[in-house]
């Protein structure tokens, strides 16, 4: 279970971040302790530093979250945050926080004419691969297509990428559980989102598959 330390540059500002992480499902930490039943989230307060170097000498695992400007404090929650946000990102970023048995990778396919996915880690631009939407019979398929999906995967620039983004997302996947994170979304773009952001987005999601004790989902955002 996860453990969440809020600092903040007021106490309102703190009152508010420690609400929406109950909103959220957390439960109301009264001090340092491991949490093995279920996701909690306390108000650092008092000596930040004081109060983080003692769940360090505890061997206390934790994520710790600063809202809002730099307290100015040396090794207070700002100095030592593993996420600085506002309170508009705050809603997000619990979701993304909050515990699951496995760690969810969501392979996304978008175009950009309808903007970036909100609450993605990664976005990877696909646009340097040739257009199915070029070809006239491949033009009203899409990239779950077979025939979209082998004219794509033929090109070694879309093998490159792949072999390269998979490589380091299996390396970082474990410094990203060791934050706390728990889900995690890989944004595949090209123009419209219907043919390679797609291929590649259902490829890089059955690649994934493989990796054990992850949860692996796709999701074409701009299919109509």
């Amino acid at each position: 279970m996860t453990l969440v330390i809020v600092g903040g540059t007021t106490k309102p500002q703190l009152d508010e971040a420690v609400g929406v992480f109950l909103d959220t499902g957390f439960q109301l930490a009264r001090w340092l302790s491991p949490y093995d039943d279920s996701d909690a989230v306390l108000a650092l307060t008092g000596d930040s530093a004081v109060v983080l170097k003692d769940a360090d000498s505890r061997g206390i695992r934790y994520v710790l979250v600063h809202v809002g400007s730099d307290d100015g404090k040396r090794g207070g929650s700002h100095d030592r945050a593993h996420h600085r946000v506002d309170i508009a990102q705050l809603r997000e970023l619990a979701q993304q926080l909050k515990s699951r048995e496995r760690m969810l990778i969501t392979c996304l396919a978008f175009g950009y004419k309808r903007g970036i996915p909100d609450g993605a880690a990664w976005v990877v631009d696909v646009r340097l691969l040739d257009n199915p939407y070029w070809v006239d019979e491949l033009r009203p398929l899409d990239g779950r297509d077979e025939r979209v999906r082998d004219f794509v995967m033929r090109q070694p620039a879309a093998r490159d990428l792949l072999d390269n983004l998979e490589r380091t997302l299996k390396d970082a996947l474990p410094h990203y559980r060791e934050r706390g994170r728990s889900q995690l979304i890989v944004a595949f773009g090209c123009t419209g989102g219907r043919h390679r952001s797609v291929a590649m987005a259902k490829e890089m999601a059955e690649r994934l598959e493989r990796i054990e004790e992850i949860d692996v989902e796709f999701t074409p955002r701009d299919l109509d």
